[in-house]
């Protein structure tokens, strides 16, 4: 019967669908979290509220759609020190910490919301205080969620946190890799068993009549 034909590639068939399906969520909107090493930035190994920046530190924090850390977008703008804090003079029992804030861009933000322009700041804040210590000196209100995830900074994005992103809403922009090389694609693979299916189908049929 041709249901017996065709029944191996009706069930390749759903699996490849399904794996094409579970491949949209590509990423995740989020606020990344960055030290800054010479002329490097480096993702935070943890977060800003259990890091604790020495004085004279950079960091950083960059709203963006990433797959991951790997390939999450930097933050951009000047990174240095003696930039960011030269109009705020030391001060005895008291740490500088030079924080670079950037939003992301229009792509990046959530549905109806607009980023602010990045900026830098520099946060003078108690000697063990904390990376999102020095951030609330300067950059309020902060939102968190119930877990401690970062969610906005100076109040963006207003809503969302850390949600995913769909390809189709996955940003395309010159930061992002590029995977135009990566092979085919699954959904040209679905095609193509599609094609095999109804190969098999006519081919059988073409017998039958024979027969």
């Amino acid at each position: 019967m041709i249901r017996r034909a065709l029944a191996p590639l009706l069930a390749a068939l759903v699996l490849l669908t399904g794996a094409a399906q579970a491949a949209q969520a590509t990423g995740y909107r989020y606020w990344s979290f960055w030290d800054h090493d010479g002329d490097t930035w480096t993702y935070a190994t943890q977060g800003p509220s259990t890091a604790r920046p020495s004085d004279g530190d950079v960091q950083g924090f960059r709203f963006a759609v990433s797959e991951d850390s790997k390939n999450a977008a930097r933050p951009r703008g000047t990174a240095v020190f003696e930039v960011i804090c030269a109009r705020t003079p030391p001060q005895d029992g008291k740490k500088r910490v030079a924080l670079v804030i950037d939003f992301g861009t229009t792509a990046d933000a959530p549905s109806g919301e607009t980023p602010p322009a990045r900026r830098a700041a520099c946060a003078r804040v108690a000697p063990d205080a904390t990376t999102a210590e020095a951030l609330a000196a300067v950059a309020k209100p902060l939102r968190y969620d119930t877990n401690a995830l970062l969610c906005a900074i100076s109040g963006y994005p207003e809503k969302g946190c850390g949600e995913q992103v769909s390809s189709a809403e996955k940003p395309t922009t010159s930061e992002k890799k590029d995977t135009s090389d990566d092979g085919p694609s699954l959904g040209l693979v679905a095609g193509i068993a599609v094609v095999a299916v109804l190969g098999a189908a006519a081919a059988w049929q073409a017998r039958r009549r024979r027969a």
